[in-house]
């Protein structure tokens, strides 16, 4: 059994594939302040009634963080608990397969090369991955299957504190889709300025993206991922497949790539993703 973990600002998912099967999912908050010992309690705690690991223990750990201070304690964990088990952590010296065209390519984050990886090989390329998370980034895939580049901008759930702090008579609500556009009350107003002005920032950003990808825009295929998407899945009218398991699904593809290969036992070294051998 495979657990995969991907550590991001702020959620960590985790994931437990049997072969390809993806066969359970956690979401837990991310805290820096875990240690690696606690993360170690965590893991067992969540895994330990699942009745596909009685008598199958985990064979094999492939882990990606945008946190750098919980991917040290990830790694600490990995060595003292997982020490007997392949583990690989994606990070510059790990086979991805993916290379990244941009300016600097050890400042994109695992998660980003790690989604690319994925969205390709299920859908192909030229593609636009659009993972809705604290940020919400849009990640351009070339035909050939290279990190082009991307754009972020803030959040759903930061735009929402954001009005809730900086706005005299607003306030932080639960998001849901409004019954119009046009609001009768300060909450149907706020709800529809959110999901609808999401949408259409995804549609329009997609289509200046798509425009730069092929020469024909219609030939990209939109992808989305993270746990807000779905606010906005039946609004954007660009967005083509939904795989809310992206980022666990290439971390799949990442451990086999490397574990095939000889590499990443144990430590998860490899030989670099920024060069895409």
């Amino acid at each position: 059994m495979l657990l995969t973990i991907d550590v991001g600002n702020t959620h960590t998912v985790l994931g437990l594939f049997d072969g390809e099967d993806l066969v359970e999912q956690w979401r837990i908050a991310t805290d820096p302040r875990r240690t690696a010992d606690e993360l170690s309690v965590l893991l067992q705690g969540l895994m330990t009634a699942h009745p596909l690991l009685a008598g199958r223990p985990v064979s094999g750990l492939a882990i990606c963080s945008t946190v750098p201070s919980v991917l040290h304690e990830m790694r600490e964990m990995s060595r003292r608990y997982y020490g007997d088990v392949p583990a690989i952590l994606v990070e510059p010296g790990v086979k991805t397969g993916v290379p990244i065209l941009t300016d600097n390519p050890k400042e994109v984050g695992a998660d980003r090369i790690v989604n690319t990886l994925a969205a390709t090989r299920l859908y192909g390329g030229p593609c636009v991955v659009v993972d809705f998370g604290t940020a919400t980034i849009f990640d351009a895939v070339t035909a050939r299957g290279e990190y082009a580049g991307s754009a972020i901008a803030p959040g759903i759930d930061i735009s929402v504190e954001a009005l809730g702090v900086r706005g005299a008579q607003l306030h932080k609500i639960e998001l849901a889709r409004p019954r119009s556009v046009i609001g009768k009350n300060t909450v149907e107003s706020m709800r529809a300025g959110i999901i609808f002005g999401f949408a259409g920032q995804v549609d329009g950003l997609v289509e200046r993206m798509s425009a730069e990808l092929a020469d024909d825009p219609n030939d990209v295929t939109v992808v989305a991922t993270g746990s807000l998407a779905p606010l906005v899945l039946g609004e954007a009218e660009t967005i083509d497949e939904h795989e809310p398991w992206l980022t666990l699904i290439g971390l799949r593809m990442v451990y086999e790539r490397n574990v095939d290969t000889g590499n990443g036992h144990g430590n998860g070294h490899g030989n670099g993703h920024g060069n895409g051998r």
